[in-house]
């Protein structure tokens, strides 16, 4: 004999707190014949009668009462739990799981605002240039560099930015200014190489310039920010996305150099599974992101 737990349980709980058939019927928007059927259906499952029965009026057994104080319970935290559903449906909130590139460490600030403005959402940022896959490895959102075509996911545009090769003062000071690429063969480069390819990242030279192959390399890293520091400490030249160094070249704590021979514009896009577009937390953190990008990267 199957049986609608559910359904029994709270045909049993009506029943038992107006001790009538009749009334939890009218509750329940049913007949008494169908609460009376439901309750003997929960009572062979349980192997107990939960009611005593006259022609006047029913009441609890001992056992009835025990399982009553345990099914209001069990409805209570059911009841609770649709609404926490609701308000997760309607309100921002819950966990939200993001994979960011490394060069978003810079968003922190914009990332503690976030939290700020909305303390009920639980953001997990996690920082890496690995590729992910956004679904299986579990991420309501995943910030790239490159479109990414799945018809799982949704996409957004956030931003172009251009990489620039930088080098301190003093560096260019005791070593001098490169005028053309081919004057970095005299000089100490500082690489970024993919952490899954293991390849060195291209610098981006124009007009037929040299490529990869024909720049040296004085020390390699497979995060951003270390280049950036070991330029600014004056150990060489890197290639860094203009964002990230916009602030220490107007500082003069770095300088711009071959200027002219560099082209190299990257989009950054933003992309979530269709399967949760609808959900709030992530409407408001890709608003936030779409509005921080235009703040901190123009």
């Amino acid at each position: 004999m199957s049986i609608d737990y559910f359904g029994a349980l709270k045909a049993f709980v009506h029943a038992a707190e107006s001790r009538s058939f009749t009334e939890a019927g009218r509750k329940l928007g049913t007949t008494s014949s169908a609460i009376g059927k439901a309750i003997v259906k929960l009572e062979h499952e349980l192997g107990i009668s939960l009611f005593h029965r006259s022609t006047r009026a029913i009441t609890l057994t001992a056992e009835g009462q025990l399982f009553l104080d345990r099914s209001q319970r069990i409805l209570s935290e059911l009841n609770e739990a649709k609404i926490e559903l609701a308000q997760i449906k309607f309100a921002p909130q819950g966990k939200l799981r993001v994979g960011l590139p490394q060069f978003a460490i810079h968003l922190m600030p914009k990332f503690i605002e976030f939290q700020k403005t909305y303390p009920d959402i639980e953001l997990e940022l996690s920082f890496s240039d690995q590729l992910v896959n956004i679904i299986e490895d579990g991420f309501d959102i995943v910030m790239r560099v490159g479109q990414i075509i799945d018809s799982r996911l949704k996409v957004r545009h956030l931003h172009t930015y251009q990489h620039l090769l930088v080098a301190s003062p003093t560096y260019l000071i005791e070593n001098g200014i490169p005028q053309q690429p081919s004057d970095l063969i005299h000089h100490k480069c500082l690489r970024y190489r993919y952490p899954t390819s293991k390849k060195l990242v291209d610098w981006g030279f124009i007009h037929g310039q040299e490529t990869t192959c024909t720049i040296p390399v004085s020390a390699i890293t497979d995060a951003i920010e270390p280049l950036k520091t070991m330029s600014e400490s004056g150990l060489g030249i890197a290639l860094l996305p203009n964002f990230m160094v916009k602030d220490s070249i107007r500082d003069g704590k770095l300088n711009i150099v071959l200027n002219d021979y560099i082209q190299d514009d990257r989009s950054v896009y933003i992309l979530w599974p269709s399967s949760r577009q609808s959900l709030p937390k992530i409407k408001v953190f890709i608003d936030y992101m779409v509005n921080s990008f235009r703040e901190s990267f123009n």
